[in-house]
């Protein structure tokens, strides 16, 4: 996209008008504001995209991890691919030493669990976890997710090298994308937001948000509050 030739904010912002009559002076001139920065907004995500696609090459995997699909194979990384060129993974908090899974985690694959038969047509999809593989599946079918596909890292190898297992035992999530290159697999990006780059009250979320759950309570007049946190169930 070429921002040097977009109609100013402020000028697309005044094509607003409520769906609604009855509003008053106040709320649209406050309404008019918002969009303008809304509208700054979206154009802010679309340059993040951009030069999020412009990075350069990413360092060659050189590790050999191992990895158990659903059919009880022993596979490497560049088998995830499929017959893709692009692989995106998720690391969920299911460990074996977890009864259940994170419940954020799970919120976060039923909403990617609508949407994996679409995302599969462009690129491989694995969501990775330490806990078997036949236990990452008897969960997606008590969710009725049906259009994931779970994969069992074979030792700690991974989960340790990208810092996803802490000192105490217990993990973190993280998001991975990877390219091929021939037989080789190069990083592309991987969410490198930690806890320590958190904003004050807020979790070391991904921008754009990720979430749908947040994306949709960002809308609303309560917001996500400040103490409330998705259940497995309610």
């Amino acid at each position: 996209m070429s921002f040097d030739q977009l109609v100013p904010a402020p000028d697309l912002a005044a094509k607003g008008k409520s769906p609604f009559p009855g509003e008053t002076a106040e709320y649209r001139k406050a309404r008019q504001a918002l969009l303008r920065e809304e509208i700054e907004f979206r154009r802010q995500m679309t340059r993040l995209v951009e030069l999020r696609r412009l990075l350069p090459d990413g360092p060659v995997i050189e590790k050999n991890y191992r990895f158990k699909d659903a059919n009880g194979n022993d596979i490497g990384l560049l088998d995830l691919f499929g017959d893709k060129q692009t692989l995106v993974t998720y690391f969920w908090m299911y460990g074996p030493q977890r009864a259940r899974p994170c419940p954020m985690c799970t919120n976060w694959l039923g909403a990617v669990n609508g949407n994996a038969a679409d995302i599969k047509q462009r690129v491989a999809l694995k969501i990775l976890g330490r806990s078997p593989v036949e236990r990452q599946l008897a969960f997606a079918q008590e969710r009725g997710w049906r259009d994931l596909d779970f994969v069992q890292t074979v030792g700690d190898d991974y989960a340790r090298d990208l810092g996803l297992i802490n000192a105490d035992g217990s993990e973190n999530p993280a998001l991975g994308v990877f390219k091929r290159e021939g037989n080789a697999v190069r990083l592309f990006w991987a969410s490198e937001m930690t806890m320590e780059m958190a904003d004050p009250g807020q979790d070391p979320r991904d921008a754009p948000d990720i979430a749908s759950l947040w994306s949709i309570l960002d809308l609303t007049p309560e917001g996500r509050g400040t103490d409330w946190y998705p259940k497995l169930s309610y």
